[in-house]
């Protein structure tokens, strides 16, 4: 990861913990961001909810890049996504780069956890 990126990862983890708590994860983020997606405010994640959580952040996530289209939200109000482009085969560290990337883009897009 370079140099930039990683300083600006610092900073946007710095400023979720203000309001989460220190120590937040990649994976808390990106629950957190399901939820923000979700749009029923904080809850307690069931483990099979937490799965979904993580589902519709990586479609959000993805979405800019081409990989998924939003088609709406079921009865349930849970948002659903088709995928467009298959993602690619990656390694480990490069999704993580990836995801970072994508998610220092929607706390910008969204204007969420400024200073």
């Amino acid at each position: 990861m370079d140099e930039a990126l990683q300083a600006e990862w610092k900073d946007l983890v710095k400023r979720i913990e203000l309001t989460f708590g220190e120590g937040i994860e990649i994976e808390t983020i990106i629950v957190l961001i399901g939820m923000q997606e979700l749009g029923k405010g904080y809850f307690k994640p069931t483990k099979d909810e937490k799965l979904d959580l993580l589902h519709i952040a990586t479609c959000k996530l993805m979405e800019p890049l081409g990989y998924y289209k939003y088609i709406g939200k079921d009865a349930d109000g849970w948002p659903h996504w088709e995928t467009v482009n298959n993602l690619p085969t990656l390694k480990p560290g490069q999704q993580k780069e990836i995801l970072k990337r994508a998610i220092i883009t929607y706390f910008k897009e969204n204007e969420l956890a400024t200073s």
